[in-house]
């Protein structure tokens, strides 16, 4: 690596801290690289890259290191090119509505300036606070508010990245149509690194709505609150949130940081609704007496520390379910909004069955359940029950329509089940369009395809 470093002098580390730092991600899987580089702007990346395919070493690009499917952890011999210091918000487009953006900007930074100029981006992580706009666009990142908005592939207008052998390449467009060619940005939104390395991001935004208004309804019965679900999407209602929370989260929460939450609740819903003030007090009250007709307690917040209190709820589940088990295997599911209800008695039952504490929460808007199983990874047995119970999962989720990922990507920790989705044919396939980008294999090797 002396090589790389006289390229990028400053810029490069092969010191064990270092290296500890950036072996692991948000998946719980860890494994050092053999260096690490932070670029500062495109040619940087394109002096990584020249370097790495002359020398077939692997190149694992990363954001913040939020991804819960291993997306981001390295093999020993690998360079891990960190994009965190390349991240400038580079151009606001009031009049075109676009912004144009470095992947290491952080997600909520850019929330919060866009806010000053009464605009708006509406995908929403829930490590929105600490992920990048580049992993966003790796994964093709969703977030609660994708109901009524849509996910980061929606936004996503045009990029710059720079191929395995240091070419860079431009894709997309600054318009809002347009048509010409083979649509390359969308290939690369959601390839998880395996393709490319971005470099910079436009995107299309909106404007700010004007107001928003969140419920939180309380249910006994889960069942309730799933007919409670399809009832308000069938009212001409779009919330921008419906979110689900299921018993076991909700004493989770309660254990772990008090709100003030009904213990014998087995069943929340979050939901926002966003628009003329006029009109979502409205919408607020319709959903407020659908959610009372199925005996659901509701409370409605019309201010933002009211509205900031009912989301401490939703955001403490993560951290509060490590009081539950030491670990927890997390997959998130996506079945037709339909057949939520039948996801989740199947859920009950296999956590009956099988001992392993099951808990849910997500989008009940759009079907994406994060299906949490509680687990000691020191207990081998249980540890080993619990991975046969994914493969059960997923292969439930698919004989209910489904799909075995709806945000969190393939990368390390599902690519054994890639085949139980997609047929050899694609498959196949998509392995030669990895071949074209990247004919060394060099670009995140190992992640997706098993």
């Amino acid at each position: 690596m002396n090589r790389l470093s006289e390229l990028l002098p400053g810029k490069v580390s092969v010191e064990p801290e270092d290296l500890i730092c950036y072996g692991f991600d948000a998946s719980g899987l860890e494994s050092p690289p053999a260096a690490v580089v932070w670029p500062e702007g495109v040619t940087d990346v394109v002096k990584v890259m020249e370097f790495a395919y002359t020398n077939a070493i692997p190149v694992i690009p990363r954001g913040a290191g939020t991804g819960m499917t291993g997306g981001s952890i390295p093999s020993q011999a690998a360079i891990v090119l960190s994009v965190e210091k390349m991240n400038k918000i580079l151009d606001i487009d009031r009049e075109n509505m676009a912004v144009l953006v470095e992947p290491g900007v952080i997600n909520g930074k850019l929330q919060r300036e866009l806010q000053r100029y009464n605009l708006f981006y509406p995908p929403d992580p829930a490590s929105m606070n600490f992920c990048t706009l580049g992993g966003n666009v790796a994964e093709n990142s969703g977030g609660p508010r994708a109901l009524k908005y849509g996910v980061t592939r929606d936004y996503v207008m045009g990029l710059e990245a720079v191929l395995a052998d240091g070419r860079i390449i431009r894709t997309g467009v600054r318009t809002a149509k347009g048509v010409v060619g083979y649509d390359l940005t969308r290939l690369l939104v959601g390839s998880e690194g395996t393709l490319a390395v971005i470099t910079s991001i436009r995107l299309k935004v909106l404007p700010l709505p004007e107001g928003v208004i969140a419920l939180l309804a309380l249910f006994k019965d889960a069942g309730q609150a799933g007919d409670a679900v399809k009832q308000i999407l069938s009212s001409r209602i779009i919330p921008s949130t419906l979110e689900f929370i299921d018993g076991g989260a909700i004493r989770a929460v309660e254990a772990y940081k008090p709100i003030g939450l009904p213990g014998d609740s087995e069943a929340l819903l979050l939901i926002e609704v966003d628009g003329h003030p006029a009109e979502i007090t409205r919408e607020a009250e319709k959903i407020s007496r659908i959610c009372e007709s199925l005996k659901g307690e509701v409370i409605m917040a019309e201010d933002e520390a009211a509205r900031e209190k009912i989301w401490e709820s939703r955001r403490a589940i993560s951290p509060a379910l490590y009081h539950i088990k030491p670990a927890k295997i997390n997959e998130d599911i996506v079945v037709p909004r339909n057949r939520i209800p039948e996801m989740l008695k199947a859920l009950k039952r296999l956590s009956e069955e099988t001992g392993i504490t099951i808990v849910n929460f997500g989008h009940a808007g759009d079907g994406n359940i994060h299906v949490n199983l509680m687990v000691d990874r020191n207990n081998k047995e249980e540890y080993k029950k619990a991975q046969v119970l994914v493969k059960e999962i997923f292969r439930l989720t698919l004989e209910f329509g489904g799909t075995i990922s709806g945000e969190h990507g393939i990368g390390l920790t599902k690519s054994a089940y890639i085949s139980m989705e997609i047929p050899p044919e694609e498959l196949e396939l998509m392995r030669k369009i990895k071949g074209v980008f990247d004919p060394k294999n060099i670009l995140n090797p190992g992640k997706i395809f098993p």
